[in-house]
């Protein structure tokens, strides 16, 4: 069974947000768009520079109504000693939650069980709270926001333009697609 149009599950956790500690739950989520960006771990290599580059591009999500939450089973105590330690990590202005026991982890599917760590595992959920794209990466392989960015855009398209799909390097603004039985083999 695919994770895709499915419902997330529901969830408490605490995170690390503007220097303080909040609760963020699955009722948070409804009626917004939502990022789940899940890594591996705090102080490590790729993350990071993964979490930096989500910081960079953050307000291009938040003018798109977007909410990101990054992940890991670290505590929401580690996040903080994190964001004081990094400069990196300092510039993260987005909810970083603390998954200890890896119910939020496990409910995304993206848990290495041997090591207790999450894969690279990125979600956008729509204001129903349905995934509407899931990306999964190995641990050695980082992501890039500005493509997540396009996913985001091309999400919030579709949902709010019925019978027009959005095509390969789809950006906004570009022609989209209207599936129909006269486009049927001329693309």
């Amino acid at each position: 069974m695919s994770i895709i149009n499915s419902k997330i599950k529901p969830f408490t956790a605490q995170a690390f947000h503007n220097g303080k500690f909040v609760t963020v739950s699955d009722s948070d989520l409804k009626g917004k768009w939502s990022v789940f960006f899940f890594y591996p771990a705090d102080f490590t290599f790729v993350c990071p520079t993964e979490l930096g580059d989500m910081a960079d591009l953050y307000p291009e999500f938040q003018k798109l109504g977007v909410e990101v939450y990054s992940v890991s089973t670290d505590t929401h105590f580690t996040h903080k000693a994190w964001h004081d330690t990094s400069e990196t990590i300092k510039k993260i202005a987005y909810p970083m939650i603390g998954d200890p026991t890896g119910a939020i982890t496990r409910g995304f599917d993206v848990m290495i069980e041997d090591e207790g760590l999450a894969l690279r595992g990125t979600f956008l959920v729509n204001p129903e709270g349905e995934i509407k794209v899931a990306e999964i990466h190995d641990l050695g392989i980082g992501r890039d926001a500005s493509e997540l960015l396009r996913k985001v855009k091309a999400a919030q398209y579709v949902a709010t333009h019925p019978g027009e799909v959005c095509p390969a390097k789809w950006q906004e603004g570009d022609a989209t697609l209207a599936p129909s039985l006269d486009l049927v083999g001329k693309i």
